[in-house]
C-alpha cells in the first residue's frame, strides 16, 4: 500500500505505513480545535511516538494506549513519567535518549535534538524536548523538528538521516515562524516540507504562503489543510 501522511491540526500526525501501520506524532486529538471530528476518535492505532512532554503534544497518548494497547516512543523520562504516573506499560526499550533509535515491526524512530522545553502540567521535569525522524518499511524517512527554534545541528540530521520530508513548526512565538523554518530548511536539504504548529491560536501567526516565499529554490511547501493526506 501507498504511504501516506496525514494532518489532524496543530502539530498532529498520522502516517499510514506500507505495511499496513498506523502511527500517530504528538496525537492531540480532543480538545484541538483545529482536529476534523471525525479524526478525533481513531478506529485503530499501532504505534505513537512523541516529541515532547506538553499537554499540546502527548494530547490523547495515555487514552489511547488503554483502548489499543499500542506500544509509545518517547525520550527517557517522559516515557517513564507515562508509566509512572498513568500506568502506560513500562518498556524500556521504547524510552531512548537523543540519538538513540527504536525499532519496531519496521519502523524505526531516531530521537533528534530540538531547542523548547518540556513539562507535564503540574510543571513536572519530563527531559528535553527532541525531534524524530520517522523511516518507514521502505526506508522513507520524515523529520519531525517538534517544537523548537532552528538551529545549526539540523545540518547533522541532514548527514546522518537523510530526510526525504521535514515537517517544521512555522508559527512563531512558541517555535519558530517561517523565516527560521526557510533556514532549515537549508540546513537540512530536502526537498518538500509540510508545515504546522500554525493558526491554532491566534498567537501561532506564522503561514505556508509566508514560508512559501522564503524557502529555498526548488523546495515544495505542502499546503495540507487539517484531515487532509499526502503520498509520501
Amino acid at each position: 500500500m501507498a504511504a501516506s501522511l496525514t494532518w489532524l491540526g496543530h502539530a498532529s500526525f498520522r502516517i499510514d505505513s506500507p505495511g499496513g501501520k498506523r502511527i500517530y506524532v504528538d496525537p492531540w486529538l480532543t480538545g484541538n480545535p483545529k482536529c476534523p471530528e471525525n479524526e478525533q476518535t481513531p478506529e485503530r492505532v499501532d504505534l505513537i511516538a512523541i516529541t515532547h512532554g506538553h499537554g499540546d503534544h502527548v494530547g490523547d497518548t495515555v487514552e489511547l494506549v488503554k483502548r489499543f494497547d499500542c506500544p509509545v516512543v518517547a525520550l527517557v523520562e517522559l516515557r517513564d513519567w507515562l508509566t509512572i504516573k498513568h500506568d502506560v506499560p513500562e518498556h524500556q526499550e521504547h524510552g531512548p535518549g537523543k540519538g538513540g533509535t527504536v525499532e519496531i515491526d519496521g519502523i524505526a524512530i531516531t530521537l533528534t535534538d530540538a531547542n523548547h522545553s518540556s513539562s507535564g502540567p503540574e510543571l513536572e521535569y519530563l527531559g528535553e524536548p527532541a525531534g524524530l525522524v520517522i523511516r518507514l518499511e521502505d526506508g522513507y524517512a520524515t523529520y519531525f523538528a517538534g517544537d523548537t527554534n532552528v538551529f545549526g545541528d539540523m545540518a547533522l540530521i541532514r548527514r546522518l538521516y537523510e530526510p526525504d520530508l521535514a515537517v517544521l513548526p512555522i508559527g512563531d512565538h512558541y517555535t519558530m515562524g517561517p523565516r527560521e523554518a526557510a533556514v532549515a530548511l537549508e540546513l537540512l536539504g530536502v526537498k518538500r516540507c509540510v508545515p504546522c504548529h500554525f493558526g491554532t491560536f491566534p498567537l501561532l501567526r506564522g503561514t505556508p504562503a509566508e514560508l512559501r516565499e522564503l524557502a529555498p529554490a526548488g523546495v515544495e511547501v505542502v499546503d495540507v489543510e487539517p484531515g487532509g493526506t499526502i503520498e509520501l
